[in-house]
């Protein structure tokens, strides 16, 4: 998988989760700056996995929403890494991947208390 996957991935999902956001409030969600948010939304754009809609409540900005094409690529995308997830974890059992994923999400859940 490409190395612009996760970014690609990240934008996707949010626009899935959240609905239509500008740019700034994606950026904002996913802890990207401006230039970084830019150059993934003309990517997504460029491959016509999002669409930039005029915003109707401020005539002078857009908001990002996602194209049919986009969810497909979205789909494929955590299909891809779910598989390369899968590759990497092989040799261990159920019950250690359980553990592991729990001990990640107990570093993610402090780091995030850490940085509010």
């Amino acid at each position: 998988m490409p190395l612009t996957a996760r970014a690609d991935s990240a934008v996707l999902a949010a626009l899935d989760e959240y609905g239509r956001l500008s740019q700034a409030d994606l950026g904002r969600r996913l802890g990207l700056d401006r230039n970084d948010i830019n150059a993934v939304v003309n990517r997504l754009q460029a491959g016509r996995y999002v669409k930039r809609v005029p915003d109707a409540d401020d005539r002078r900005r857009n908001k990002i929403g996602v194209t049919s094409l986009g969810q497909a690529h979205r789909v494929d995308l955590l299909t891809r890494a779910s598989l390369a997830q899968d590759d990497l974890l092989k040799a261990l059992l159920a019950a250690e991947r359980r553990q592991l994923h729990a001990l990640l999400e107990k570093i993610l859940t402090a780091h995030a208390q850490q940085s509010a």
